[in-house]
């Protein structure tokens, strides 16, 4: 339950990444295609980089988030499976048992 919750809150961060990143390029394009000399198309240039390094920083940051909420909410102890091992039967019955 937990892990579904985490992947679709991942699915939702990469979502907002893409459209941000689709922003970012979309205003570096509007930017150079206005500039009149190279240093504003490589200023332009520059600053779409930027954004899209920032989009991807805060995917990275949101899923990181997703992880450690979905650890946090988590039941079991660490090394441990909610389900009996099927591999030592003798562990489940009383000894003498078997």
């Amino acid at each position: 339950m937990h892990s579904a919750k985490e992947k679709i809150s991942d699915m939702a961060s990469t979502a907002k990444e893409k459209l941000n990143i689709g922003s970012a390029k979309a205003q570096g394009h509007a930017e150079k295609t206005m500039a009149r000399t190279s240093e504003e198309k490589k200023m332009g240039h520059e600053r779409e980089k930027s954004k899209e390094a920032q989009a991807k920083a805060d995917l990275h940051e949101s899923k990181a988030e997703h992880a450690a909420d979905a650890q946090v909410h988590s039941h079991h102890l660490p090394g441990h499976t909610a389900y009996p091992s099927r591999t030592t039967g003798a562990a489940h019955y009383p000894p003498g048992q078997l």
